[in-house]
């Protein structure tokens, strides 16, 4: 049993894959061939964005939003310490301080509430309310931005998170490299923010043949900026350089890859929700001694993961081993939140800071999730996870 079963979709689009790959060989435009404007079109059609600027990969994509707005030293940007480590990394690599916020424990989003006591912690400096980095002066750092994560498909809160930024005239960036194809309210995915950033990392629910991803805004001079700052800054003129910017532009055979996913992507998002009903029933039905995610009411989910909460970390062991033993494979998304992590040791954050990431981190591990896990496959994994239980 695979973990992403990527070889049943080449096949399905083998023939239309082939041709289109032929085309980027025949006119030999490598970097920024016609493919990457096309992709960017059919995406900004697709997520309702006015604005879609392709780029290298997801990492690629925050780094250009947060150097498009400006963050650098002394700005605090508040982000979960949940997710992988690129949402932190690119606010640390700008030298400005991710400030992180705890989240919910049924999504695993960001956690509003611990928002705006993050948020009133910073301007009224006074850490009794929200825990800050103990390693820095963190009392002279200026609140800037909120990046929101959508984790494993599901798009945060963003209606509660909009209005505290509103409030504090902080940007919102949405962090949606696990949810494209999700929706919240009627709104897709990549559309729920001023700005958003998405990742076609291999496994995601549409990823190319490399690494890739994608910026999006509803603002024409974000754009522009988002434009310049993926090939070094770039002018009016191709040697002409106005800003520091990155080496972030997308491949045109990858840009080919994500057109011939494209087409099957919305008959793939539906099996996606099939295989995750069927996964929910199945657990009840077995009684598999495991929490399954929840979707809120009135969201959909991309369902880039299917990531389930055992009762301790000593039975997420067992199980794990057990569902080994069954050649079924299994993953932890995320053994262990950012702020324990070695490279952000340094802002001083410490063990219970944020006690819901931590039990999380503790307890989770996803099953295999793909469009075509077959109802017999999904037996065979969740009663091998009851076995015994």
């Amino acid at each position: 049993m695979r973990f992403v079963d990527l070889s049943s979709q080449q096949r399905r689009i083998g023939k239309d894959l082939k041709s289109r790959l032929r085309a980027v060989l025949d006119h030999g435009q490598y970097i920024m061939g016609p493919e990457v404007a096309q992709l960017e079109e059919r995406l900004a059609e697709y997520t309702g964005a006015p604005h879609a600027i392709a780029c290298a990969s997801g990492t690629d994509a925050l780094l250009m939003a947060l150097m498009a707005l400006g963050v650098g030293p002394g700005d605090a940007v508040f982000t979960t310490p949940f997710t992988f480590v690129a949402t932190a990394e690119v606010i640390a690599l700008l030298r400005a301080v991710p400030v992180f916020v705890d989240i919910e424990p049924k999504t695993f989003n960001m956690d509003p509430g611990r928002l705006r006591h993050a948020v009133t912690t910073l301007q009224e400096r006074r850490d009794s309310i929200h825990p800050m980095p103990r390693r820095i002066d963190w009392e002279t750092l200026t609140p800037r931005g909120i990046v929101a994560v959508d984790l494993f498909g599901i798009p945060a809160e963003y209606e509660k998170i909009a209005a505290i930024a509103r409030e504090n005239n902080l940007f919102l960036v949405e962090d949606a490299a696990q949810s494209f194809g999700a929706s919240r309210e009627g709104r897709k995915a990549c559309a729920l923010a001023p700005i958003a950033c998405t990742s076609f990392f291999p496994s995601k629910p549409l990823g190319c043949y490399g690494d890739g991803g994608m910026c999006f805004t509803t603002d024409k001079a974000m754009a522009d900026l988002l434009v310049s700052i993926r090939v070094h800054g770039q002018g009016a003129d191709k040697y002409q350089n106005v800003r520091i910017g990155i080496n972030g532009r997308l491949d045109t055979l990858q840009a080919a890859v994500l057109l011939s996913k494209l087409r099957i992507f919305p008959d793939e998002l539906e099996m996606r929700g099939k295989v995750a009903s069927r996964y929910h029933d199945l657990i009840q039905h077995f009684h598999a001694p495991v929490d399954p995610p929840s979707v809120p009411e009135g969201c959909t989910s991309a369902w880039a993961q299917y990531s389930v909460l055992a009762r301790s970390d000593k039975e997420r062991s067992v199980l794990r081993a057990r569902l080994h033993e069954a050649g079924v494979p299994t993953a932890v998304y995320y053994p262990t939140p950012l702020h324990l992590q070695a490279a952000f040791a340094y802002l001083g954050y410490q063990k219970g800071d944020f006690p819901v990431s931590e039990d999380c981190a503790a307890k989770i591990f996803s099953l295999p999730m793909h469009p075509y896990l077959t109802e017999a496959e999904q037996i065979h994994v969740i009663r091998n996870l009851a076995e015994g239980s």
